[in-house]
């Protein structure tokens, strides 16, 4: 296998210099092959390797004159390689060459991808599991509705987050695909081993059927991916936006000393990571239509896919990569506020204990009909109340005390009843 580069950051596998240090890989790649079949002869490959460089800027130049990328390219590599340069690019057709060194990026992207998602996914772990019995209110529609903790919820982004490293995962092996069958893929000038030595060089496997090009199914599906993990930092950013607004502040972004949040207003304390995330998402998601869109070209093919993903490969796998990071340091910088857990989840008396009266009365023999309107009648009279109480107005009831006990009324508002079975969910999550 050829040795390709170790990089620190996504944003260099989408600069022109490591396109093109891919292209050349492939190409020796299929020198040698052709050299392993008698195709070529070895002294000349050896001089390929030994000579065979380019000129990013000379590519360009080349380019303003014969408007053709890889024609440039090849021109330019002639000019360091000189004689021998007669066996590069042979029998080849540029989709040979750009679809299967877009591969070779597209793959280096998901491995640091799947590295920066392991750093997010140990972060969450570990917040879930400093909370797992930090007890706050579950909301639906935006509305209180009964207890669970922090670390629950967690531990459902930590789901979240697992399924898409198996996407990642599963996405390597659809995405590692190299076609070198020459000009509408039938092998009429290169035959097929020459393809299966060059791939298995490149470290990927031949495409079992292309056209001119590899079939922008496995691009857009690449895309869909990345779109859909985008989706879920999303989510995650929106619940720390709501969670972090003044009237709940549970959680809070981290605010670095120096950190100002509003030119006019000296008190403000803005979740904009989480805001900046929100953003990106919809980014990313507008170039999940379009790579579906590339997946229609005409016949063998057509150009009208590479203009689009010069802009959108680049673009979606450094956001992507970005958002990962900037979740990983926000999670694991997040400001948690249990207090305000508790305070929110008590008020009105705890109205949200609602069900656990109810299902109380009906296991003392009362009609569900009769137990429901009575309960949402007391849960009404405190909810907005300023001075509301539930759990009072509960124990006031004659209907109530004459069902349940003082103790039996107590134990209806104990929030551990909510999180005794949340164990599991922890152990299946190694939280």
């Amino acid at each position: 296998m050829i040795e390709r580069y170790t990089l620190p950051e996504m944003g260099n596998l989408w600069t022109d210099t490591y396109k093109l240090e891919t292209w050349l890989q492939v190409e020796i790649a299929v020198c040698e092959a052709q050299a392993e079949l008698g195709y070529t002869p070895k002294e000349a490959v050896a001089e390929i390797k030994a000579k065979a460089n380019f000129d990013p800027k000379r590519v360009l130049e080349i380019e303003t004159e014969v408007r053709h990328d890889v024609i440039a390219f090849l021109t330019n590599v002639n000019e360091y390689v000189g004689d021998a340069g007669r066996y590069i690019h042979l029998g080849l057709t540029s989709s040979d060459v750009l679809d299967t060194a877009l591969a070779l990026q597209l793959v280096s992207s998901l491995d640091l991808l799947l590295q920066r998602l392991e750093d997010l996914i140990e972060a969450i772990r570990k917040k879930a599991g400093e909370h797992r019995h930090t007890v706050m209110i579950g909301r639906s529609h935006g509305i209180h509705a009964e207890p669970i903790s922090f670390g629950f919820k967690l531990a459902g982004w930590l789901a979240e987050v697992l399924r898409h490293q198996q996407r990642l995962t599963r996405l390597r092996e659809t995405i590692a695909v190299g076609k070198i069958s020459g000009a509408v893929g039938t092998y009429a000038n290169v035959e097929p081993r020459v393809e299966a030595i060059a791939c298995e060089k490149l470290g990927l496997q031949p495409d079992t059927a292309s056209t001119q090009v590899i079939s922008r199914d496995r691009h857009a599906d690449y895309v869909q991916v990345l779109a859909l993990l985008a989706a879920s930092i999303e989510r995650f950013a929106v619940e720390i936006r709501n969670l972090q607004r003044t009237d709940v502040l549970e959680v809070e972004e981290y605010f670095s000393k120096g950190q100002k949040g509003s030119s006019a207003m000296p008190h403000k304390r803005n979740p904009i990571r989480s805001e900046r995330l929100t953003g990106m998402a919809r980014m990313i998601r507008s170039y999940a239509v379009a790579a579906v869109e590339n997946v229609a070209l005409w016949h063998e093919r057509d150009i009208s896919h590479s203009s689009v993903e010069r802009i959108m490969l680049p673009d979606a796998c450094i956001l992507t990569h970005f958002m990962i990071k900037e979740m990983t340091g926000l999670v694991e910088n997040l400001l948690v506020y249990p207090e305000n857990m508790a305070r929110n989840m008590n008020c009105y008396g705890g109205v949200v204990f609602s069900q656990r009266v109810l299902l109380a009365l009906i296991e003392k023999g009362m009609r569900r009909e009769e137990a429901y309107a009575l309960v949402q009648e007391n849960a009404h009279k405190a909810w907005n109340q300023p001075d509301g109480n539930f759990r009072e107005l509960i124990s006031q009831d004659s209907r109530v005390s004459d069902k349940l006990s003082a103790a039996e009324i107590v134990a209806c508002f104990d929030p551990q009843h909510h999180l005794q079975y949340l164990e599991q969910v922890y152990q299946r999550l190694n939280i």
